[in-house]
């Protein structure tokens, strides 16, 4: 949708590190005025400085995406530096596994309140913003982006807190790309589905608000930990391609972004499996002896 980006605004979340933070160093590359919005300061100023080096405008704001007032605040401040923004990265996220049963209340008001309040606070506050500015100016054209995850197609065991989140972020990017639809042809809108990338997501534990606080970790939830980080780890696709992908997908117009294609062929057994009424397929069917292990260890061996 957006064919040159020189000069134009693009505003990201979770900008300090992965997604955030290379999608931030290609638009600087391509000449745009960049707002950089994270919770963690030092990775937030290293970010601002790098930028601003590359000589680009830059705006930094220290914003919890789950909290309104703090993204109202931001969104006011956009409005005043740089007018509408042409990008809008939603791409702050947060991670926690564990049974499904035994995640805490704390625990769902953390993930859902960055993963899933995050985008809905992005979305309100600056999709109106944008639809103003194509209202005025038959020349501008704008794009958002929602950042969900692999989890928001499929359901793997253990993670459910996180699936949840994800799922719901893939269901209102979907709808988003069809009211856009309705209103404007000026505006376009992707999800972003990535499966696992060094991006740091398996530590998102340092974010982690004090009023928020987790208990001690379950057996599940150190499984599920350990788990995340042997997968996020070894991930051979890098945040610099994902970045690459996210600002293909944003000029081709293109609305599912996928960093790892061939996952999509579990997306299609669980569709099937939708559509014909089966039960859930084993996730485990192709590497049964992961399965295996991890039944053992939920089990106690037993």
């Amino acid at each position: 949708m957006i064919q040159d980006f020189q000069g134009k605004t693009a505003v990201l979340t979770g900008a300090g590190s992965g997604f955030g933070l290379e999608c931030a160093r290609l638009g600087a590359r391509l000449g745009m005025n960049l707002v950089l919005v994270d919770v963690q300061k030092a990775a937030l100023d290293a970010a601002a400085e790098e930028m601003r080096a590359a000589g680009v405008k830059v705006l930094a704001q220290q914003v919890d995406v789950s909290n309104r007032q703090q993204m109202e605040v931001l969104a006011h401040s956009v409005q005043e530096q740089f007018g509408a923004p042409h990008l809008v990265f939603n791409n702050a996220g947060v991670g926690a596994g564990g049974l499904v049963w035994e995640n805490s209340v704390a625990d769902w008001e953390w993930v859902l309140g960055v993963n899933v309040w995050g985008v809905i606070h992005g979305l309100r506050l600056f999709m109106p913003m944008m639809l103003a500015a194509a209202k005025a100016d038959p020349s501008y054209r704008g794009h958002m982006v929602n950042t969900a995850s692999m989890a928001g197609l499929l359901t793997p065991p253990n993670m459910g807190i996180y699936n949840v989140s994800k799922h719901a972020v893939v269901s209102l990017s979907e709808t988003l790309y069809q009211d856009l639809s309705l209103v404007t042809d000026q505006i376009g809108a992707s999800v972003l589905c990535p499966y696992f990338v060094p991006t740091g997501i398996n530590q998102s534990e340092r974010n982690r608000p004090d009023n928020l606080a987790g208990g001690e970790l379950t057996a599940s939830q150190k499984i599920g930990q350990a788990m995340s980080d042997k997968a996020v780890s070894s991930g051979k696709v890098t945040a610099v391609d994902v970045a690459q992908k996210v600002f293909d997908a944003v000029k081709a117009n293109q609305f599912y972004i996928y960093s790892h294609p061939q996952a999509l062929g579990a997306v299609q057994v669980r569709m099937e499996d939708i559509v014909q009424g089966r039960n859930p397929t084993d996730p485990f069917l192709h590497k049964p002896e992961l399965g295996a292990s991890l039944r053992a260890a939920l089990r106690g061996g037993n």
